[in-house]
């Protein structure tokens, strides 16, 4: 029986991600293989949510089809998973989320009630409802301070602040290294995850004017109990060459945290008043009218009658 590609996929079953460099990547029979120093590794694709390709990776045409048909997003990367080059398309072609979250973005009533609900994600017992957001700002610039001292200490690492250049990389101390990494990583992970549940990468609400905006955003909400640890533990670990230990930890952390759980259950919770809002997908799809607002799809309006050749996959 074929996918329904309309239908959503269930982020929260996937593994969040998995890095590899150095390798050639083929097709084996319904999923993938890694060819790397002699060793065949077979990768159970259908449960990654995405598959990140660092430096040295040659992949087939095949594979990437496989990849795609089973839902995993392919990520070109740099080293380490250190910086984000280009992305494939996510599982889902249903565009529901996508028009959802671009009605919140436009409106700046309801574009508001969305960054109080990533605030409120990060301040679960308080009531952000009476606050300004310019307060809840400095409320989050305290919560982050503290965590960059917490880990600071529980690692024995001195933390001076966030001071990085890409073009002057070895400039950077070993803990502010290490953090981008990281955070390159969890960005990754954050955008599978977005185009996977069907959202846009660049409508964000709390960050605006890039194309990664709504990434920044989601990525934040999960910093303090991920990437920021991870920091001060590779550091802890190798002082030298802190970002060799990052993609292990990262892992690590992501799966105590349960962060594509997190992720699926905190974007649907963000615009959950609005879902019954939005009309149930037809498989044609619908068409825009300037008088009615939405007509129905495969109709050939100049005879009234049905068109096979107006469906859309």
């Amino acid at each position: 029986m074929p996918k329904n590609l309309r239908e959503l996929p269930k982020l929260r079953d996937s593994i969040s991600y998995f890095y590899v460099e150095h390798a050639i990547i083929d097709q084996n029979d319904s999923s993938i293989i890694l060819h790397r120093g002699g060793e065949d590794v077979p990768v159970p694709v259908s449960a990654l949510t995405c598959l990140m390709l660092g430096p040295g990776t040659n992949i087939t045409h095949a594979a990437i089809k496989t990849a795609t048909e089973n839902g995993c997003m392919i990520v070109w990367c740099g080293e380490n998973g250190a910086k984000f080059y280009a992305s494939g398309m996510g599982e889902t072609r249903n565009a529901k989320n996508t028009l959802l979250q671009a009605k919140y973005c436009m409106n700046e009533e309801l574009h508001m009630r969305i960054v109080r609900r990533m605030y409120e994600i990060r301040f679960p017992k308080m009531n952000c409802e009476k606050l300004t957001l310019q307060q809840i700002r400095g409320m989050e610039g305290i919560r982050v301070r503290k965590a960059y001292q917490a880990a600071s200490k529980i690692n024995g690492i001195p933390w001076k602040k966030r001071d990085y250049k890409q073009t002057a990389w070895q400039d950077s101390d070993g803990v502010n290294r290490a953090l981008s990494a990281a955070n390159a990583v969890l960005y990754s992970v954050c955008q599978a995850a977005i185009y996977s549940l069907g959202y846009s990468s660049a409508l964000g609400f709390v960050h605006t004017g890039k194309m990664l905006s709504f990434v920044y955003d989601v990525a934040d909400l999960y910093k303090a109990e991920t990437t920021i640890p991870v920091a001060f533990e590779a550091v802890k670990r190798n002082a030298g060459n802190p970002e060799t230990e990052v993609r292990a930890l990262c892992r690590k952390y992501f799966h105590a945290v349960n962060l594509m759980q997190r992720i699926a259950r905190d974007l649907a919770w963000l615009f959950e008043d609005a879902e019954n809002e939005q009309q149930i997908e037809k498989a044609t799809g619908d068409l825009w009218d300037d008088e009615g607002g939405i007509v129905a799809g495969g109709v050939n309006y100049a005879e009234g009658e049905g068109c096979d050749d107006c469906s859309r996959d």
